[in-house]
């Protein structure tokens, strides 16, 4: 499975964002999705994640209510919507693909990851 992550950029506190993975490979449309990110000195972080069907998500606390992930009707194309954006959401993000039919927020999970994309939120 290969993962594009691409959508990054620059934005002020409180603008929006739209992240896209673009997931290929024989089992792309099978693997639960999910987004993950890692700011300066901190550890990786699950932000959301969305099965492969696209009927079941699943959200960190600290994202819950501002991001929205989906998924197309193609199932390799998987969105991340980012609204409200405070300057603690300044990270690299990445997403990544696992064979769990559900989404977990656990790590060791998914095998196959995107390259990152940056993403800062000024204040």
């Amino acid at each position: 499975v290969q993962l594009q992550a691409s959508g990054g950029g620059l934005v002020q506190a409180g603008g929006s964002l739209s992240l896209s993975c673009t997931v290929g490979g024989r089992t792309a449309a099978r693997d639960t999705v999910s987004w993950f990110r890692q700011a300066p000195g901190k550890p990786r972080e699950f932000v959301a994640g969305i099965n492969w069907s696209g009927r079941s998500t699943a959200y960190s606390d600290s994202v819950k209510g501002r991001f929205t992930i989906t998924r197309d009707s193609t199932k390799t194309q998987v969105s991340l919507q980012m609204n409200g954006l405070k300057p603690e959401d300044t990270a690299m993000y990445y997403c990544a693909a696992s064979r769990a039919l559900e989404t977990t927020t656990r790590e060791s999970a998914y095998v196959n990851w995107g390259q990152g994309t940056l993403v800062t939120v000024s204040s």
